[in-house]
């Protein structure tokens, strides 16, 4: 098995992608095709790719922001997105079912925030749902409270990272 390879995502990469969140996100929590297109287009080196053997198995991809504010649902479709913001919005983290319990999400958000620290940012932001609280924790993120975004109907936590 080949190595995994990082990358910026680009335009060929919407579809694979939606693909992916809408097999790792309940309901309307996963981001349309259309926010995906817009935040590879507006924001792509903050999409990042994980590739295994030539075939995109997961993702991060996010927006910057001098004041963070997580409910806010206009930034997911990157309004008011700056890139030379110090703050980093992570709106997704996925990987393909079929990938998962491999070590992949730890791969990439390593990759991500090395990345970021290299683009000179401040922070990096992120809302989760419960059951994945801890696994934020483990990859150095403090949890700051409850969301008051209710983002696809359902309760999120934030957390954060300073870098």
């Amino acid at each position: 098995m080949s190595a995994p390879v990082f990358r910026p995502a680009n335009a060929s990469d919407v579809s694979r992608c939606f693909e992916i969140e809408t097999l790792a996100y309940e309901g309307d929590e996963a981001a349309t095709r259309e926010k995906i297109a817009t935040r590879i287009s507006v924001y792509p080196q903050g999409f990042l790719v994980l590739e295994l053997e030539g075939q995109v198995i997961g993702f991060i991809n996010s927006g910057c922001a001098n004041e963070v504010v997580m409910s806010d649902e206009s930034f997911k479709e990157l309004v008011g997105h700056d890139p030379d913001a110090p703050n980093v919005v992570i709106m997704s983290v996925v990987v393909d079912p079929a990938f998962q319990g491999k070590g992949y999400a730890g791969l990439l958000m390593d990759t991500f925030v090395a990345n970021m620290k290299q683009l000179g940012k401040r922070s990096i932001h992120l809302m989760c749902r419960d059951q994945h609280v801890a696994l934020y924790r483990r990859f150095g993120y403090r949890y700051t409270g409850p969301s008051a975004s209710d983002h696809g109907g359902m309760s999120w936590h934030e957390m954060v990272m300073e870098l």
